[in-house]
C-alpha cells in the first residue's frame, strides 16, 4: 500500500464549542469546516497544519464510537489517518499483511472521503484509518 501523507490526526473531545477556540489559538488558524457524520454518530471540526489536518471529534451519541472512547479513555488522540490513492486497496493489502480490519470495505466519512479502519489490537494499540477521494 502506498501512503502519500498523514491525512489527519483525530482527537476525541467532549465539546467542539469549548475546543475549537483552544485549537484556533494554539494553531493561530481558524477552524475551516464543521460537519456532522450521522452514520458515525459524530460531529467534526477541521484545522489545517501544512498538508495535514487536525480533526476534532465530538460524539452525538454516548453509544457511538467516540462516546464510548471518551467514556473509557477520556479526551485525547483517537486515531491517525493516512492518505492513500485507494482506501479499499489499502485495506485489502493490510489484511493480506495479517492485520485485522474494522472495515472490510471503505465507507463515506467526513469531507466526502472514503475511509476504512484497521483494528488497534493488530497495530500495536494504534487505531489506523486509510482515506482516499
Amino acid at each position: 500500500m502506498k501512503v502519500d501523507h498523514i491525512e489527519h490526526i483525530g482527537i476525541a473531545v467532549n465539546s467542539l464549542d469549548e475546543m475549537i477556540p483552544f485549537w484556533e489559538k494554539l494553531l493561530d488558524s481558524p477552524c475551516y469546516a464543521i460537519e456532522e457524520v450521522k452514520n458515525q454518530k459524530v460531529k467534526t471540526a477541521f484545522f489545517k497544519v501544512g498538508q495535514t489536518k487536525i480533526e476534532l471529534l465530538e460524539s452525538t451519541d454516548p453509544e457511538g464510537p467516540i462516546g464510548k472512547f471518551i467514556a473509557k479513555k477520556g479526551e485525547g488522540i483517537h486515531h491517525i489517518a493516512f492518505a492513500t490513492d485507494n482506501a479499499d486497496n489499502a485495506l485489502q493489502e493490510a489484511q493480506v499483511f495479517g492485520l485485522e480490519l474494522i472495515d472490510e470495505t471503505s465507507r463515506k466519512g467526513a469531507e466526502g472521503l472514503n475511509i476504512g479502519f484497521l483494528h488497534p489490537k493488530t497495530t500495536h494499540g494504534v487505531l489506523i484509518e486509510f482515506c482516499s477521494l
